[in-house]
Parts: structure tokens; C-alpha cells; sequence
């Protein structure tokens, strides 16, 4: 369908993972890749070298990528009023199509119920 790549951290549910991959998106969970227990910056490392997008609820990414200066990874980070997987998966097929090119780009996502807020790579 489409040649971006993902990589969902722990906290976004299997489910949502499999529903995208069934939309035909190339993603992954953090745990088909590496242990449970790795760190945020092991998963940050692993999107990079594998050029993979990395979803998530957990605002330690965010600030990892500011403070390293990243300029690759893209991140999408949700801050939505429900965690529900067909929520989140829903609200990930409405905004990926619409910013495939910032996140090539290389940008820092925040994705709330109605509205996202992009800040290009490397956050200053």
C-alpha cells in the first residue's frame, strides 16, 4: 500500500498493530523486535537504523528526541481521550495518509482527538 514503516512501542495494543497491517502498513510491535523490557532509547535506535515511524502514547519519546536532536525518527505521539484500540486505530488511519510527507520529512507528531500538532526534526 505504501512504503512508510512503523514501529508501535508496548503501549499501543496488538490490536491496533494488526488492524493497520490489514489496512496493508508495514508495522511492527517494539516486542516483535526487541525484549519488553527494552528502553525507550533501544526502541528509538532500532526505528532509526530501521527507518521505521515510531507510535506511541508515552511522552518520554518526544523528549528523547528533542534533547538528542534527532532528525530521524519520525514519532507519532497520541494524546487521545481514549486508549480503546479501535479508537486509537481509527484516528491513525484518519491522520497517516495525511501527513505520509512530514513524516518522511522527519517530524514529531502530536495526535489529539481533533487536531495534530507538527513540529519538524530536529525539535529546537
Amino acid at each position: 500500500m505504501n512504503n512508510i514503516r512503523f514501529i508501535a512501542d508496548v503501549h499501543i495494543s496488538p490490536l491496533t498493530v494488526t488492524s493497520l497491517q490489514q489496512q496493508g502498513y508495514d508495522i511492527l510491535r517494539s516486542t516483535d523486535l526487541l525484549p519488553a523490557t527494552a528502553t525507550d532509547r533501544e526502541i528509538l535506535e532500532l526505528a532509526r537504523i530501521e527507518g521505521r515511524i515510531v507510535i506511541t502514547q508515552d511522552l518520554d519519546f518526544s523528549m528523547l528526541v528533542a534533547l538528542g536532536s534527532y532528525n530521524q525518527p519520525s514519532l507519532i505521539t497520541l494524546r487521545l481521550s481514549s486508549a480503546k484500540p479501535d479508537v486509537v486505530t481509527q484516528r491513525l488511519l484518519e491522520i497517516i495518509p495525511q501527513l505520509e510527507q512530514e513524516l518522511r520529512e522527519g517530524s514529531a507528531l502530536t495526535v489529539d482527538d481533533n487536531s495534530v500538532r507538527i513540529r519538524k526534526l530536529p525539535i529546537r
